[in-house]
């Protein structure tokens, strides 16, 4: 995990992104979707760092997606530091963000309850 890339502004973990090595998280020259980002450019006209910083409960751009969705619901309702360390644990424990392209185990739920509980305890 490099903590250090934290999350995406679409609520993403670019600390646990296998995607790409040379990217340097959110916003940088690396991330594919940079310059096309929906959820970049709405946090950015509203002036917020993260879509859950943001007083609306919108599915705009990867938002559409439940991994990303519940991330940011996630650290809305428990900080980006609570998910983070969620994140790492479960990673240390053998969780996997990326296993089969850029679906991992993150990726096996249809609903938000049950990916929200996932990331708290590491358990299906």
């Amino acid at each position: 995990m490099k903590r250090e890339l934290g999350i995406a502004r679409c609520g993403l973990a670019c600390c646990l992104c296998s995607e790409n090595v040379e990217c340097n998280g959110c916003g940088s020259n690396g991330c594919p979707g940079n310059d096309t980002c929906e959820n970049k450019k709405c946090s950015v006209v509203k002036d917020l760092t993260h879509c859950y910083k943001c007083e609306e409960n919108c599915k705009k751009g990867l938002l559409r997606k439940i991994k990303p969705y519940t991330f940011t619901l996630f650290a809305k309702k428990y900080g980006e530091e609570k998910l983070l360390d969620c994140l790492e644990r479960n990673e240390k424990n053998g969780v996997v963000y990326h296993r089969d392209g850029i679906n991992g185990d993150y990726d096996d739920f249809d609903d938000v309850e049950q990916l929200m509980n996932f990331i708290l305890t590491g358990v299906r």
